[in-house]
């Protein structure tokens, strides 16, 4: 074979691997990002929607700050409950007010942000369910947002900034949980009359000893 066929030859097929090689790259990108709130609809919010539950026995100030964007909520594991006769774990959370619902499709969205060493904390949950008191809850566990404790929805959550989406079809007993607008998880809801969202810092199995969470951009939507 003469000298310059094959180099020819050596040619076509570097070309042809590096055309492959890049088309198998463009098949492997992450999908693009969606924005989960088209068709919806935001309902109007103020502070009074906002509503705080922290350690009774603790001024809001020593376990809640909001300098206009950002709320910060934090608790520790020695807290008290947010009442006197309440029994449940140690939380400070905003309790969205106003907008109880039990039916159509409803939306949480916010930025979140939760610092190195918080763990085994719920930071957001749909209340109602008919066996247990959530229909959804999002942990963080050593580093990762999980479904409950089970399911991962994010690794790597600490030290940034996200944007958190979820969607409630209540009819369809489902509920869709959005990461910067890429979906991670998709699961069947756990029935229950009433629903409303929460977030903040609620101590579950394993909690640090120190937890805390930060938000901006709050918002609730619903599509008719």
């Amino acid at each position: 074979m003469a000298p310059h066929t094959l180099s020819w030859i050596c040619v076509s097929f570097l070309v042809l691997l590096a055309s492959s090689s890049c088309i198998a790259s463009r098949g492997a990108r992450a999908p693009k990002t969606a924005d989960p709130t088209k068709g919806f609809k935001a309902v109007s919010l103020d502070e009074s929607n906002f509503e705080l539950q922290r350690p009774y026995d603790e001024a809001s100030g020593s376990r809640y700050s909001f300098d206009g964007t950002v709320r910060k909520l934090w608790v520790l594991s020695s807290d008290m409950p947010h009442t006197r006769q309440s029994h449940t774990s140690p939380r400070t959370k905003i309790r969205m007010a106003g907008y109880d619902y039990n039916s159509g499709v409803w939306q949480f969205e916010g930025h979140g942000y939760v610092p190195a060493g918080t763990s085994g904390v719920s930071i957001m949950q749909v209340f109602g369910g008919s066996e247990t008191a959530t229909t959804l809850m999002l942990h963080v566990i050593d580093g990762a947002l999980r479904y409950y404790d089970r399911q991962l929805v994010e690794d790597n959550i600490y030290n940034r900034w996200f944007k958190l989406n979820v969607v409630h079809d209540v009819e369809a007993s489902m509920l869709t949980v959005f990461i910067d607008g890429k979906e991670k998880l998709h699961v069947s809801g756990r029935g229950g009359e009433l629903h409303y969202f929460k977030f903040g810092v609620y101590a579950h199995n394993h909690d640090s000893s120190f937890m805390e969470s930060r938000w901006k951009g709050v918002r609730i939507l619903n599509k008719d």
